[in-house]
């Protein structure tokens, strides 16, 4: 594994399959968000935008500005819940341009919209520590063999973050376990 930040392999199928992985994790809770905000539409185009760069779309600025766009829902939003579950969406569309470096702070782009994803679910549960531990094992059953392979060129997740870096840290360990 990489001590230091140097460039790794990070092919488009990959970067592709990653993008996919963290729309799906994101569309989990946009109901959390949409029940808050029913009108606000920028969490589900970002998520929407994902998915078709997944599906084989070119990474656009429109595709960039929908995360930013996801981005600033989240900070608009009044519940924690609502807000995580923007940045999940937010993260997804994101995922397209994650960097070929081997940093720690990759793991955070890597993870980051199953991380907010789960955050937003333990919120809404009141963190009933059963509700994340399953989101959690989802997350980990549903990452395709793109964010596996990619975590091994990567250092392990890096430390502070609050909640939602120690769910980062709980995937990242839980996924290279396999």
């Amino acid at each position: 594994m990489p001590t230091g930040i140097t460039t790794i392999e990070l092919s488009d199928r990959e970067r592709r399959e990653i993008t996919g992985y963290a729309a799906d994790c994101a569309r989990r809770t946009l109901p959390i968000f949409e029940k808050e905000r029913p009108a606000d539409t920028r969490p589900r185009d970002a998520i929407d935008a994902a998915h078709a760069f997944a599906d084989g779309g070119r990474r656009t600025a429109a595709l960039r500005q929908s995360a930013w766009a996801a981005y600033r829902a989240a900070q608009e939003s009044v519940s924690p819940a609502a807000a995580d579950a923007a940045r999940a969406a937010s993260h997804a569309a994101a995922a397209a341009y994650l960097h070929p470096r081997a940093s720690a702070h990759q793991v955070k782009h890597l993870l980051g919209a199953a991380a907010h994803a789960a955050r937003a679910e333990e919120l809404v549960s009141e963190e009933d520590r059963s509700v994340i531990g399953a989101t959690l094992e989802w997350a980990r059953r549903h990452a395709p063999p793109a964010v596996t392979a990619l975590l091994g060129r990567l250092p392990a997740a890096p430390a502070g973050g609050g909640r939602v870096g120690e769910l980062v840290r709980t995937l990242d360990a839980a996924l290279r376990r396999g």
